[in-house]
């Protein structure tokens, strides 16, 4: 009797078979006994499978055979088509012989016949890539289906073993779905009237997605979980202020596990390439809407089991955010290096654009942040808010929560910055506004409405208590003035501080409340409501800063004579007050934030009028109620002071020649002396001008005594041509003379700001040899010799009056 042969004889030769042929036999035998006990239950469910196979083969054939009948039918049609058009094409020769008349009847009977055989060419080349299009597209959607719903089990071996088995199922299928998204693609962008077929493929790629997506996500969790992810967190040393460093399990992960790990981590990448891919297509035919930050899915299954962690100790310190900040800052910053050399080195193995490791996983820990104060914090503050017993708490509260926020988002900046010695424009834009908590009220436009309220409130309250303090409105320029002394006449127009432009107190904190209001709006990433909320707040508090301005000039009466230097001292607190505020507000308009601010108010609508935006920059309106406001108070001011000139002097050149004769004082036989009523009149107005020199800021005194000297001009001209007799002329040059004296402290040639008056004492200096030739030139050639004369602001009928 024959023995029967080894088992090792009846096996085949391992070298025959694939891998997968290898990988299903070690996962289902593990020894002879296995080899012996299951092999008909394996050969029972091979069969199932491949019969189940066979039935999908059937299928396909059936399916093949129905598209390959009717393509011949097509095709027939077209042969049809070309039979048609070489009968045409034969009687188009015959027809060269027909009269001509009939020549054109069939030539416009062929164009006809071509144009719809062109037609019917067209369609059927279309029909034709329909066709192959949708078959390509059912061959790939079958074999992802079967990859899907019908996978090959593998219910034996290690751990890693079994999860590279279903990685590599994972791989085919996003592979096999990357290659339909291109062609979807392709079809969308090329044959938008194929959207039916586009519908049917996404209708079932989108099921597949849906049992295919949560069973990675499952896989990578529990994969993460295996390797002791997350940490524990020593909460404990937190509230102590200790500073120990949490470990990283990621950077003990080594061999066979990182490997596993890396091709997770790919698979979630290339699961999110997909879906952004899908969304790109899917937006193509739409308006184009916010990008909304999803940050990377792999790190963001790294925040969220570490998440889970932390709103335990979250809620306990819902009344400490300090503790809150610290902790996430900590953990952030902690794990941040290990997490940029862990994964950034997978990141660009995914051949992902743009995306660094360390600011996926700030952001990630920042939006997880920002969730827990969106659902737990701030609608408690919000309803503490409408409460009015607790109004005042909740007030204090939201003001400590936001500069816990203020300073988290520096912390965050810098800890992303922290390899890098200037930012990038290659960075995320989604991961750059992501890494701000402040974003929350960009989401949130409710709470930025009641955040700025209560900011400009605050300010508000503040202020008025400053406007009480008996020093606010109290100018010291004590320390300006002997300043100027010791410098040139230009160098003293060079202002930048307070003192420099004699402001009072109160000026500083004009602009300290109005910078911290707006400092706080530049805290917001997004920069409409940045815009939104500096408007509702700084630009708002400014106008009232304005009308405190206003209200504290009109305080001084301008119209008592008797009192006028005291109120002028007066008048020009205000004056300087508001000439320091526009300075400051050229200088913050500047600034390349609010460059960019203006820019995008000016191109997007944010609640103002086009036309009020449009100002030359972001606080141009503003600029020009104060440059109002200047120029009205330092008019009042000239106003004044030409009225009591006027009511000082009017009488002396209204005076007749006898009156002027009286109180002439003769110095010596032809010399004469200013007139008294004048004397006076130039002495009030030289020791006003001196006490505004004092007072005032010099830009403001600048255009003040050039505007009252031109006013002056025009004055004393005026009443110099009302005259009659030639002792007020001989007066008048005396006078005017004394005028120009008061005005010689302020500048080098005082003629140049009166040049009426200037050209009236040249008439006067005449001798009779010129003013024949004067009075001859006029005859002849009328006002165009005067400026030969040196003559330019008097009319021809004044000078002709004065000849």
């Amino acid at each position: 009797m024959e023995h029967p042969r080894p088992l090792s004889f009846v096996l085949p030769n391992p070298s025959d078979h694939s891998g997968i042929a290898l990988g299903l036999l070690d996962g289902n035998f593990e020894d002879l006994g296995d080899l012996l006990l299951r092999s008909s239950n394996l050969t029972s469910r091979l069969k199932h499978d491949s019969s189940h196979l066979n039935d999908r083969l059937l299928h396909l054939r059936t399916n093949l055979t129905k598209l390959a009948v009717s393509w011949i039918s097509t095709s027939l049609s077209a042969k049809n088509s070309l039979d048609d058009l070489r009968f045409n094409l034969e009687s188009l020769s015959l027809a060269t012989s027909l009269p001509e008349s009939r020549t054109d009847s069939v030539g416009e009977q062929t164009n006809r016949e071509l144009q719809q055989l062109v037609d019917e060419l067209c369609r059927i080349q279309n029909t034709r890539r329909y066709f192959v299009t949708a078959l390509k597209l059912e061959s790939l959607v079958g074999d992802l289906e079967d990859s899907v719903f019908h996978p090959m089990s593998n219910n034996r071996g290690s751990m890693l073993q079994d999860l590279a088995f279903k990685q590599e199922r994972f791989n085919h299928a996003i592979k096999t779905m990357n290659e339909i998204e291109e062609i979807l693609g392709d079809v969308t962008r090329h044959h938008p009237q194929w959207r039916r077929l586009v519908d049917s493929v996404d209708g079932r790629v989108d099921k597949c997605l849906s049992t295919l997506r949560p069973q990675i996500f499952a896989e990578h969790r529990a994969f993460l979980s295996s390797l002791g992810w997350p940490p524990k967190l020593a909460t404990t040393k937190i509230e102590h202020g200790d500073v120990a460093n949490i470990p990283n399990p990621l950077l003990l992960v080594q061999g066979d596990k990182k490997e596993s790990y890396s091709q997770s981590f790919l698979l979630l990448c290339g699961l999110q390439q997909l879906n952004t891919m899908k969304e790109k297509r899917k937006k193509l035919n739409k308006m184009p809407k916010e990008y909304k930050n999803v940050g990377l899915w792999a790190t963001d299954e790294l925040v969220t089991p570490v998440a889970s962690r932390m709103e335990y100790h979250f809620m306990k310190w819902a009344e400490q955010p300090e503790f809150i900040f610290a902790l996430v800052y900590k953990v952030t910053n902690d794990f941040a290096d290990g997490v940029d050399d862990f994964l950034q080195p997978l990141i660009d193995r995914a051949m992902l654009v743009s995306c660094s490791a360390k600011e996926a996983w700030v952001s990630a820990m920042v939006q997880m942040l920002s969730c827990f104060l969106e659902k737990k914090v701030f609608p408690r503050l919000i309803e503490m808010f409408k409460e009015r017993h607790m109004k005042s708490e909740a007030i204090s509260s939201w003001f400590h929560l936001v500069d816990q926020m203020v300073t988290f988002d520096k912390q965050m900046q810098s800890c992303v910055n922290s390899d890098t010695c200037l930012s990038y424009e290659g960075s995320s834009i989604a991961f750059s506004q992501g890494m701000s908590v402040m974003g929350l009220f960009c989401k949130k436009p409710e709470w930025l409405k009641t955040w700025g309220k209560i900011e400009f409130k605050d300010a508000y309250r503040k202020l008025k208590e400053d406007i009480k303090n008996e020093k606010a409105w109290v100018v010291d320029c004590q320390g300006t003035r002997l300043g100027n002394e010791s410098n040139s006449r230009s160098a003293k127009y060079v202002l930048s501080t307070r003192e420099d432009y004699k402001a009072p107190f109160v000026a500083d904190s004009f602009l300290s409340r109005t910078w911290t209001l707006i400092d706080h709006g530049l805290s917001l990433p997004a920069i409409l409501p940045r815009i939104q909320f500096v408007r509702a707040t700084a630009t708002k508090f400014l106008w009232y800063i304005f009308k405190i301005l206003l209200l504290e000039f009109k305080k001084t009466d301008l119209s008592q004579y008797c009192s006028l230097e005291d109120t002028l001292i007066q008048a020009c607190g205000p004056i300087n007050a508001a000439r320091y505020l526009e300075s400051k507000l050229r200088e913050w308009s500047d600034d390349l934030a609010f460059v960019e601010m203006w820019a995008a108010e000016t191109s997007v609508e944010v609640g103002r009028e086009p036309a009020v935006s449009c100002q030359g920059c972001f606080f141009g309106e503003e600029l020009r109620s104060l440059v109002d406001l200047e120029t009205n108070w330092l008019m009042d001011i000239i106003t004044v002071c030409l009225h009591q000139f006027d009511n000082l002097c009017s009488d002396q050149f209204n005076n007749n020649a006898d009156s002027w004769e009286e109180e002439e004082v003769v110095t010596g036989s032809s010399n004469l002396t200013v007139s008294q009523g004048v004397a006076e009149a130039l002495d009030s107005l030289r020791r006003h001008l001196c006490v505004l020199q004092l007072n005032m800021n010099p830009k403001d005194f600048l255009d003040l005594w050039r505007n009252l000297a031109e006013g002056l001009d025009h004055y004393v001209s005026c009443k110099f041509f009302s005259g009659e007799t030639v002792l007020l002329r001989k007066r008048f040059e005396v006078d005017a003379e004394a005028l120009l004296m008061v005005f010689q402290p302020y500048c080098v040639r005082p003629g140049a700001f009166f040049p009426r008056v200037r050209e009236i004492l040249r008439l006067l200096r005449m001798h009779e040899e010129e003013k024949a030739r004067l009075r001859g030139a006029l005859s002849r050639n009328g006002s165009d010799c005067l400026s030969l004369f040196g003559i330019s602001n008097l009319s021809r009928q004044l000078v002709e009056q004065f000849l």
